[in-house]
């Protein structure tokens, strides 16, 4: 399995697992990726980028790990709320990746806003990881 899918599977376990997110978004509320009928509020993985970070005597990658709340209607507090679990969660946490070794995971911003294609508001928030 490459870093960043190890990456993405550490991610996912730590926000599906969680009691306390589960009461903000329910049982079913964390994704892989944006789902056609997922209700509302919900978690997902909105994307991975991933870049070469070597040094010369380590082999290592950069990852941008995106995320995105999903709110219905009705203002922003919903959506802050839930990403600062989410931010909670995986800021600075020590996350076990298969075959590879998490340097670091860090919040980088969010952004948190109604979406009138999504039809509701949207927390968009980026954390940046290296794994070895």
């Amino acid at each position: 399995m490459s870093a960043a899918g190890a990456l993405q599977k550490a991610v996912f376990g730590q926000l599906a697992g969680d009691a306390a997110l589960k009461v903000l978004i329910g049982a079913d509320g964390v994704h892989d990726h944006l789902q056609a009928r997922s209700h509302r509020p919900c978690v997902f993985i909105a994307g991975i980028d991933s870049q070469d970070a070597s040094t010369a005597s380590e082999a290592g990658e950069e990852h941008l790990v995106t995320l995105e709340v999903r709110t219905g209607e009705g203002g922003n507090r919903v959506a802050e709320e839930i990403a600062a679990r989410v931010r909670a969660l995986l800021n600075d946490v020590p996350l076990v990746l298969a075959g590879h070794a998490l340097v670091s995971i860090l919040h980088r911003r969010t952004r948190v806003g109604r979406n009138a294609k999504a039809k509701g508001h949207v927390a968009e928030m980026v954390f940046r990881a290296v794994t070895e």
